[in-house]
């Protein structure tokens, strides 16, 4: 350990996160890492750090720390407010943060999910290869709290310049491509033109598991339930309410609700900055 921040304010809910825990999903462990996974590496790139360096990932209302030594910082992902020790910062750009000066990053202007990046990496302990909180399966460091104190890497190369890599906007509108299966049959041909012609919104209790949409319900073709079947990311779900649910990166890995359709991979970081609200249409692709 080279140095240490102090969370001075953790805000509604900040992690660890990386690139995740690949390849245990046979074990029950899902995936984890950052949700907006190009945010984070856009700001580990602006530090000079390596692909696989922690970061921290808030929602909504952002974070406070105090490192111990001089550090570079970059926050981005969600658009926000930066203060250091009280004077505005530059968002999305690498900041000087002096020894005991407090960093803040503050409630999100748009989006959902600021990524706060330090020069080294957040140094906590890996657990099964990664670094990233799992609320699901509680593996790698709890959410934070105020008071904790989180470890930090030593800078290691050199930083990009800051005018290199645009932040994309937060979504105001959300385009979900995906591919029926494998369990469209269970649903009428009703339920299958609605589910791509509708309008749905982001409902307010989305979080890391699943993007939760509130919209026209999808209708079975019966009421039997599966037996419990392997899930994956960006399965979309369909409880007994009819409501699609977009699996995140902490979903169960296992499920007993018909998934009517897969959306691919790279739509998912729009997914994570969709605030409560937005419109939500599903596309063939």
């Amino acid at each position: 350990m080279t140095g240490k921040l102090t969370v001075v304010r953790s805000g509604a809910l900040t992690t660890v996160q990386d690139r995740g825990r690949h390849g245990h999903a046979h074990l029950g462990v899902p995936r984890s890492g950052a949700l907006d996974a190009a945010a984070m590496r856009l700001a580990n790139l602006l530090l000079g750090n390596a692909p696989e360096c922690a970061v921290l990932e808030t929602t909504l209302t952002g974070c406070a720390l105090r490192p111990d030594r001089g550090v570079t910082v970059v926050v981005g992902g969600a658009p926000c407010p930066v203060t250091v020790d009280g004077r505005p910062a530059p968002w999305g750009a690498p900041v000087q943060v002096p020894a005991g000066a407090v960093i803040d990053a503050g409630a999100v202007t748009a989006g959902v999910r600021t990524y706060v990046a330090v020069a080294g990496g957040i140094a906590v302990e890996p657990v099964l290869g990664s670094r990233s909180t799992d609320l699901l399966s509680g593996l790698g460091p709890a959410p934070l709290r105020d008071g904790d104190v989180l470890p930090l890497g030593a800078p290691t190369r050199r930083a990009a310049p800051s005018d290199s890599a645009p932040w994309p906007a937060p979504p105001t509108e959300l385009t979900l491509p995906l591919r029926l299966g494998p369990r469209s049959d269970w649903f009428t041909a009703n339920a299958r033109r609605t589910l791509t012609t509708a309008t749905y919104r982001v409902s307010q209790h989305s979080n890391r598991i699943g993007l939760r949409t509130e919209g026209p319900p999808l209708e079975r073709v019966s009421g039997a339930e599966l037996p419990s079947e392997g899930m994956v990311l960006g399965a979309v779900q369909v409880p007994p309410d009819g409501r699609p649910v977009v699996f995140l990166h902490d979903h169960p890995t296992t499920g007993g609700y018909p998934v009517i359709g897969v959306v691919t991979e790279a739509a998912l970081a729009a997914a994570a900055q969709a605030a409560a609200g937005t419109p939500v249409r599903f596309t063939l692709g």
